[in-house]
């Protein structure tokens, strides 16, 4: 069987895992059992040429991770929206419930649309224009702008540092990053041949170089080197070339993490250690239900039976 890497992430108490063109959403449901939805992903297939041009597939992962992030944390918030109603005594009937579908879909479609842009434009602002503009107000004392660039990355990774910092102290991103723990352990114990059973991810690793915490520090280091080189004299083209050249990045950036997950060797840990530590941030421990859920959502859409049976087999 195929396996290019399994991708997932942590989603309100539960996991979302995807393989090639499918993905699954595993979610442990207010009353105690597990809610699995399974879907084709209808972005560019894994065998399109788009996927097979460097730093292009990178974007299109970062774009597709974005949407498929925020689909799936809206799908399982609907899990504990619906409850409300339930603790006022005002339950909905199934056929007010059908009723409603279709309105609370156009709606999820056009919160959704909104939430991503939203999203798009408070990390553009918070983590590359306001970074750029502190490290300006340095501009008379430090004329060299290699200096600037740099003083501007290390603004930025402190913004990215105390935002991560900040949003682990609520109890609802705790959880999520307990989630976000399982479903690493769920892909660790896979890619080393272990049975999948809750002792077995229990043991395994909560940090993996594929993580997108990696790909975001990644992203935040790569753009120092990118704007050193940015020689313009005129301040609002040099911060119109930063914003024009993030997709150019999340690419450069996408193409070392995928590096990263192929090969095992001094170099690439060096270069992963950083994303690596950052994960000591972004994942916890996760409860025995929590790992439940991963694997639910793991083999929803990969037989990793049949695929250790074939690495045997070679």
């Amino acid at each position: 069987m195929k396996y290019s890497g399994i991708g997932g992430q942590a989603v309100m108490e539960g996991v979302m895992m995807k393989n090639e063109d499918r993905y699954a959403v595993a979610v442990r449901k207010p009353d105690g059992t597990i809610e699995t939805k399974v879907e084709d992903y209808r972005g560019p297939k894994e065998k399109s040429i788009w996927r097979k041009i460097p730093i292009v597939r990178g974007v299109i992962s970062f774009v597709e991770s974005l949407y498929l992030g925020m689909h799936t944390l809206m799908y399982s918030a609907s899990f504990f929206e619906d409850e409300e109603p339930d603790k006022k005594g005002k339950e909905l009937t199934e056929e007010e419930k059908e009723k409603n579908a279709k309105k609370e879909a156009r709606e999820e479609k056009l919160m959704m649309g909104g939430t991503v842009v939203f999203s798009i434009v408070l990390a553009v602002a918070l983590f590359f224009a306001l970074p750029y503009f502190l490290s300006s107000l340095f501009g008379k004392l430090i004329p060299s702008q290699m200096v600037l660039a740099l003083i501007e990355g290390l603004i930025r990774l402190v913004i990215f540092l105390a935002y991560i910092a900040l949003i682990s102290l609520t109890p609802d991103i705790k959880r999520v990053f307990m989630y976000h723990g399982a479903e690493h352990k769920c892909i660790n114990c896979i890619e080393h041949g272990l049975e999948l059973s809750v002792e077995n991810v229990r043991a395994s690793s909560k940090e993996h170089k594929r993580c997108g915490t990696s790909f975001l520090l990644i992203v935040m280091l790569i753009s120092v080197v990118f704007f050193m080189f940015i020689r313009v004299d005129a301040g609002w083209l040099r911060l119109l070339l930063r914003l024009l050249l993030i997709p150019v990045i999340a690419g450069v950036s996408f193409e070392f993490i995928r590096l990263a997950g192929r090969y095992d060797n001094w170099f690439v840990n060096l270069f992963s250690k950083p994303g690596l530590w950052m994960q000591h941030l972004t994942t916890k421990e996760p409860e025995d239900d929590m790992i439940e859920v991963g694997i639910a959502s793991v083999e929803a859409v990969f037989d990793w039976r049949e695929w250790q049976k074939g690495l045997q087999e070679d």
